[in-house]
């Protein structure tokens, strides 16, 4: 199976994003969306994992004790290598503590954290096919020729242990655990 760990994002949030999805649609041909209830904020992604390793991250990520996390999204941008449209996440002392947390807690089950600096976002929509560089291309003018911004802001409760599913339509997420955010 193949597991992330991710802050889902709330109800508003998710609204304003898909507002700014209904915005942009007419300058997205080639791009597939993310369904809003598949945007996540990553803490850590731990790729394919046997059922012995996901038992593993699961009593893991149920002892990581942290507060609550304020999370802020504001600005866009575009990964052009990865062909994605984001939302940027502040990378506040808070979700930085979360996410090093978690990346600790699960390195007893044999992963080890990313070497490149964390980078939070919530992921808008990819490019599918050939068309989609060219697209993701258009996308971006189209974002700056509007002016399109996006802020939003919200208070994580918790954080999840997600499976990601492919389907011809894209991945789609299922929740596997949730661990409350609420003790220090």
């Amino acid at each position: 199976m193949r597991l992330f760990v991710a802050l889902a994002l709330d109800a508003a949030t998710a609204a304003a994003l898909v507002r700014l999805q209904q915005r942009m649609t007419a300058a997205s041909e080639g791009l597939r969306w993310m369904r809003p209830e598949d945007q996540h904020v990553t803490l850590q992604f731990l790729g394919e994992v046997s059922p012995e390793r996901a038992a593993c991250v699961t009593g893991a990520l149920a002892a990581v004790r942290s507060a609550q996390v304020r999370v802020r999204i504001a600005g866009l941008g575009f990964f052009q290598r990865a062909g994605v449209f984001w939302a940027g996440v502040e990378p506040t002392a808070e979700l930085l503590e979360l996410q090093q947390r978690v990346t600790a807690s699960t390195r007893a089950c044999g992963f080890v954290a990313e070497p490149r600096p964390y980078r939070p976002h919530i992921t808008l929509a990819r490019s599918s096919g050939r068309r989609g560089t060219g697209a993701l291309a258009a996308l971006q003018q189209a974002v700056e020729r509007a002016g399109v911004r996006i802020a939003a802001d919200f208070v994580a409760s918790e954080f999840a242990l997600y499976e990601s599913l492919p389907t011809a339509e894209g991945a789609r997420y299922e929740v596997r655990g949730r661990f409350a955010l609420n003790t220090e």
